[in-house]
């Protein structure tokens, strides 16, 4: 059992980093498309998908940790800070799937980057090039706390919403997602769990600082194919 001080400093964390990377999102960057590369003609092709009110740049860590791995990592520019509904996000990363041409992806996402992952998997005439995901600190029975929010677009994470509700009533799509999470996420208080999914627990806390933390990153990895640099 946390104690509370043990709570606190999870919370402290969390928006430590969700802040610094808020602000080093305002700086310009060709990281992106540095990430595509890959030596290995046969690495898998990742696809980012950042949590609500996120930028790609929240996920740099893992992103960066990904790529020197071998692997070719995508990120959707046109998410912009993800504010929009999950079935409108959805479609933005599908448009990017199918310009791009990609096959065989592995989504990895945050938070509610998850249920966008999840949605288009299920629900996207897309969803056939995707071969699973990877999520990360995703509520995918909503969040209690989502529905004290004064923002509509935080509230429709709440677990009584209608979109979360027939989300999470679709397994169609569940055996082939991977649920990562910490033994306490402060924005999550119902946990991250999903029935039929491979569901991880880390001895972790945190919900935005665990995307920077070696523990993650070496589950993510362990949940992708090979690349010549393996």
């Amino acid at each position: 059992m946390l104690q509370h001080g043990e709570q606190a400093f999870a919370w402290l964390l969390d928006y430590l980093y969700a802040g610094a990377w808020q602000l080093r999102a305002l700086l310009p960057s060709k990281l992106a498309q540095h990430l595509r590369t890959s030596t290995d003609a046969q690495a898998e092709h990742i696809v980012l998908i950042p949590g609500i009110w996120e930028s790609w740049q929240f996920m740099t860590p893992l992103a960066r940790y990904l790529h020197q791995a071998g692997y070719r990592v995508h990120v959707v520019p046109t998410l912009g800070y993800n504010r929009g509904t999950v079935p409108a996000m959805s479609e933005i990363v599908a448009r990017y799937l199918a310009d791009a041409d990609l096959q065989e992806v592995v989504l990895v996402a945050h938070s509610k980057g998850g249920l966008i992952g999840k949605y288009l998997m299920a629900a996207s005439t897309q969803g056939y090039r995707v071969n699973k995901m990877i999520a990360i600190s995703t509520p995918f029975s909503g969040s209690g706390y989502a529905r004290y929010a004064p923002i509509r677009s935080l509230r429709a994470l709440s677990p009584n919403d209608v979109g979360v509700l027939k989300l999470a009533a679709n397994l169609s799509v569940n055996a082939r997602i991977i649920s990562i999470f910490s033994r306490f996420d402060p924005h999550i208080p119902g946990g991250s769990e999903l029935a039929g999914a491979t569901n991880i627990k880390l001895e972790t806390m945190g919900h935005f600082s665990l995307l920077n933390d070696q523990r993650l990153k070496q589950a993510v990895r362990e949940h992708l194919g090979p690349t010549g640099s393996a």
